[in-house]
C-alpha cells in the first residue's frame, strides 16, 4: 500500500471513529429510536400506534416508567402501589424484551409516535 493511500485510509477511519462518538443526547435519541422500533413491532398489536392514545385492547403507554414496563412486560405484574388503567389481565409477558426496557421507556417518555 502506498503511503498516501495508507494515510487516506487512516484519516477515513479516524473520521468514522470520531463521528461514532455520540453525545449523551445522541445516545438518548438512539435509545428512543430503538424503543420505537420495538414498540412498533410488538406493542401496537394491542396498544395504539400513537402511545398517547388508547389502543383496541391496551391503554395509552406514553410516559410509562421503566419500573412499570419491567414489571408488566417481563413479569406480568404491576409495581407496588400502581393503579392499573384497565381491569383486564389480557397482556401476555414478553421476556425477550427485558434488555430493551430502557429503550422502550426512553421512547415512551417522549409520548409521540
Amino acid at each position: 500500500m502506498r503511503k498516501s493511500a495508507f494515510i487516506s485510509t487512516l484519516g477515513c477511519a479516524w473520521i468514522a471513529l470520531a463521528c461514532s462518538q455520540e453525545s449523551d443526547s445522541g445516545a438518548t435519541t438512539d435509545l428512543a429510536a430503538r424503543g420505537k422500533h420495538y414498540y412498533q413491532n410488538v406493542c401496537i398489536a394491542c396498544h395504539s400506534a400513537d402511545p398517547s392514545q388508547n389502543g383496541t385492547l391496551g391503554p395509552a403507554l406514553a410516559g410509562s416508567s421503566q419500573a412499570l414496563l419491567e414489571a408488566k412486560v417481563i413479569h406480568g405484574k404491576y409495581p407496588p402501589g400502581y393503579s392499573p388503567k384497565r381491569a383486564t389481565q389480557a397482556m401476555p409477558t414478553f421476556a425477550f424484551l427485558a434488555p430493551e426496557i430502557p429503550a422502550l421507556a426512553a421512547y415512551l417518555a417522549n409520548g409521540k409516535p
